[in-house]
């Protein structure tokens, strides 16, 4: 019973932790446009480059891996264990749907790697390389996104953690319908490339 309440209540904090969005909050503190009236209305670290502000951009991303690593590290240093698997799910979706924004969110990409990393750094690097590789020879952040993210089950299997390949393969199937607009973009041969303007991948 001890176990199942400070999992709800990891949960929660971990949902409160994602649900913070920095990086419309950042653009309003910089007077930029509001994020949700431009490009793809997103509020992760992509569209936030569409306002021409690339240090925002960067402390979006920063922020968004960061908020879900801290829910991670704080519940761990009190209840390890089974809670911070609660803390990481909560902190994705906080970021996805945030409900101070009506549920409309990032995309998740800092924020899984973020938690990733807290839980299993080995495994969150596998995550940053096959990122890099795939990006480097597509230039779809979108794809590098995506295949990264359907990697990271079978690597945390590989390294012998089961219950991280649990939660990821859940947080993989939500980063992939999060993208299915992408996706189909991806298939028409239609999405944006790394450089390009346009609706791009979101990063977050």
């Amino acid at each position: 019973m001890a176990r199942l309440v400070s999992s709800l209540l990891a949960l929660c904090f971990g949902y409160f932790c994602g649900s913070i969005p920095f990086g419309l909050l950042l653009t309003r503190l910089a007077r930029t446009r509001d994020l949700r009236s431009i490009g793809s209305g997103n509020i992760g670290a992509t569209n936030v480059l569409r306002t021409g502000r690339k240090d925002l951009a960067l402390a979006t991303l920063v922020l968004d891996a960061l908020k879900g690593a801290a829910a991670v590290l704080i519940v761990g240093h009190g209840a390890p264990g089974f809670p911070e698997l609660a803390a990481a799910f909560g902190a994705f979706l906080g970021h996805l749907f945030p409900v101070w924004l009506k549920c409309k969110g990032g995309k998740g990409v800092a924020t899984f790697l973020g938690s990733l990393l807290a839980l299993d750094w080995p495994t969150g690097l596998v995550f940053m390389a096959v990122w890099l590789i795939v990006a480097a020879a597509t230039r779809y952040s979108s794809a590098a996104a995506l295949t990264a993210s359907a990697a990271t089950p079978v690597v945390a299997l590989l390294f012998g953690r089961a219950d991280l390949a649990a939660l990821f393969s859940l947080l993989a199937l939500l980063l992939w319908f999060q993208h299915r607009a992408n996706i189909s973009r991806l298939v028409n041969g239609t999405e944006t490339k790394i450089g390009e303007t346009g609706k791009s991948g979101e990063l977050t």
